[in-house]
């Protein structure tokens, strides 16, 4: 009989005690393809456990509507961990955190009329229920005991540092136990009073999350907890980026404070360990969250989630790899490390973009839904996660009246429009505001006694996925538009969350604002790709598959392809800039450039 069991300050696996030498992949962040390559480095890393999230949002992207294929097929990439002779410590939510949109809590659940997220909510249990009821019977064959590699199963996500629902916390753990989950549960959380106090229950294993000092750490969580293990959860050995700041780095060996040296004092003391991460991947698409703690601060993450850690984003060995697999050679008595081959790299010849489709041409052709309302809805209320939204209303003329000053302008004011819009007045464009508060206003050109057609597009940019304002980041108009202090009312709206451009209708190349471009280039062998930023700011598909945003603030000057993206021969790629090309030609580079 398969067991685990946690108890006398020790985890023992059959019987026999066992180091838990974790590490995260997040296998929505990797391309299918490319799972077994990950762990097969997981494996010659000296990895003998990985553990993964679960989002809620690509599982249940719209209400009831359910979605395990691909990217999202959870149960093969457990299958693949299981093949590879590792176990697997699963942390399903519903909450992740993560650097995910919205923490990976679906957008129509933050849009339900009273809703209240991660507590004992009537309207958030029902729906977290029912997802639980669909998702954890694919979990329960998967368990070690059920001849699976799953060992541990966490309790929310650092809960602690958002609510101290206790109620919540539980109900949660009495349906893992009612769909059968008998393996040992864990909570995670900072390793200090409050967030522990919170975010914990009694008879599950704390763990504590944190990147250095692991004396304070283990020492606050041994106060707290003295007769559990030691267990570092997420090891920070590396950081994420925000747009608009610097790349982040932390120091690889064993000097004071780099990331073998903290790895090396904690297994000498035996505590059990998880890098968060041993590979970062990327946030393809529209998938990236957003930090900012109050309501005026907005940090959205970039593409690439390389995340300086032991595997970078395409899936070769950093400097930390070799440093700390030599670490974990030492504490689990491997007297053969294995070394890992560079992974392939290809450089595409530079070619044109020859085609263009201008957005506000295409709205019947991008629209997954469409209706009018009296004032307009966010993407939330509209069940929707990713994209973009666009509004159109009709403003009356004549302005300005004839009777006033001819200096006279009116203006048209953002209130809490949520990411970055862009604004035409009669096709004309006005140009783009970023989560403006009004007081940024639009001038208006002059406008007749018929009147105007105004249309707003908005890029949802990424949802706050940590902090109190979790599932309150509306996206699209969370406030108003308004001339001067007047709200516009009578609105039409288009949900646009790009995932099928194939009726997009070309014209010729024309650079404007808010334009798809696309052409063609040729590669005559396979290999891990990074694109060069093409523009402004936008995002990029290459033969259908979304990579991600780019955006000419930094830090991030490429994004990654996986190889698995590309075919030999003729490769189409689509460009959404949504301001300006730097060029028509677009450019690959030899290696990544993160910043």
């Amino acid at each position: 009989m398969k067991t685990v069991e946690i108890k006398n300050d020790d985890i023992k696996i059959d019987g026999k005690s066992v180091q838990i030498i974790s590490g995260t992949i997040h296998y929505f962040r990797v391309h299918p393809d490319l799972w077994d390559d990950r762990l097969d480095k997981a494996v010659a890393f000296g990895l003998n456990c990985i553990e993964t999230y679960i989002p809620w949002n690509i599982h249940e992207p719209h209400k009831g509507e359910f979605c395990f294929e691909g990217i999202c097929d959870f149960e093969k990439f457990i299958d693949k961990v299981n093949d590879h002779g590792l176990k697997l410590i699963l942390r399903p939510g519903p909450y992740i955190c993560a650097e995910w949109d919205n923490g990976g809590i679906p957008a129509w659940v933050c849009g339900l009329e009273g809703v209240e997220l991660r507590c004992m909510n009537d309207i958030y249990v029902k729906a977290l229920t029912d997802y639980f009821d669909v998702l954890l019977p694919k979990i329960t064959p998967k368990l070690y005991t059920n001849g699976g590699p799953v060992i541990m199963i966490q309790v929310e996500n650092e809960y602690g540092s958002f609510a101290n629902d206790h109620k919540y916390m539980q109900y949660i753990a009495d349906l893992y136990k009612k769909h059968g989950i008998d393996v040992p549960y864990v909570t995670s959380d900072g390793a200090y009073g409050h967030y522990l106090i919170g975010g914990t229950l009694p008879g599950v294993l704390a763990t504590a999350n944190f990147g250095s000092e692991p004396e304070k750490s283990f020492a606050n969580l041994k106060s707290f907890r003295p007769d559990s293990p030691k267990m570092c959860m997420e090891f920070w050995n590396g950081w994420f980026d925000h747009w608009g700041e610097q790349h982040h780095t932390r120091g690889a060996g064993t000097e004071p404070g780099g990331a073998a040296d903290v790895l090396e004092k904690m297994l000498a003391s035996g505590a059990h360990v998880n890098f968060y991460m041993f590979h970062g991947g990327t946030n393809f698409g529209f998938t990236n969250g957003a930090n900012g703690n109050y309501r005026d601060e907005y940090a959205p993450t970039v593409t690439s989630y390389d995340y300086d850690c032991p595997l970078n984003e395409y899936g070769d060995a950093s400097p930390k790899f070799e440093s700390c697999q030599k670490i974990i050679a030492k504490y689990s008595n491997n007297t053969a490390i294995d070394r890992i081959k560079p992974v392939k790299t290809i450089c595409p010849a530079s070619f044109e973009l020859t085609e263009s489709a201008f957005l506000l041409d295409n709205l019947d052709n991008l629209k997954t839904s469409n209706g009018s309302s009296i004032m307009p809805p966010t993407m939330e209320k509209l069940g929707e996660n990713f994209g973009f939204i666009h509004y159109r209303t009709r403003l009356e003329g004549p302005m300005p009246l004839e009777t006033e000053l001819s200096c006279n302008v009116e203006k048209l004011r953002l209130f809490e429009v949520n990411d970055y819009a862009m604004v035409w007045l009669d096709g004309k464009y006005l140009g783009a505001r970023m989560r403006d508060d009004g007081r940024n206003a639009f001038e208006l050109p002059p406008i007749g006694k018929n009147g105007a057609i105004l249309d707003i597009a908005v890029e949802n940019c990424g949802r706050k996925n940590y902090g109190p304002y979790v599932g309150k980041d509306f996206k699209g108009i969370a406030g108003c538009v308004a001339l001067e202090l007047q709200k516009l009312v009578n609105w039409d709206y288009n949900l646009l969350p790009m995932a099928d451009l194939s009726r997009l209708k070309f014209r010729k190349f024309n650079d404007a604002p808010a334009t798809f471009h696309r052409g063609k280039f040729e590669i005559s062998e396979a290999g891990e790709a990074f694109l060069k930023r093409p523009g402004t700011k936008g995002l990029v598909w290459v033969n259908g598959f979304n990579l991600g945003r780019y955006w000419n603030i930094g830090p991030t000057e490429t994004l990654y392809i996986p190889s698995p993206v590309l075919k030999k021969g003729s490769n189409e790629i689509i460009i959404l800039e949504l301001d300006h090309l730097d060029c028509k030609y677009l450019e690959f580079s030899p290696e990544p450039i993160l910043g």
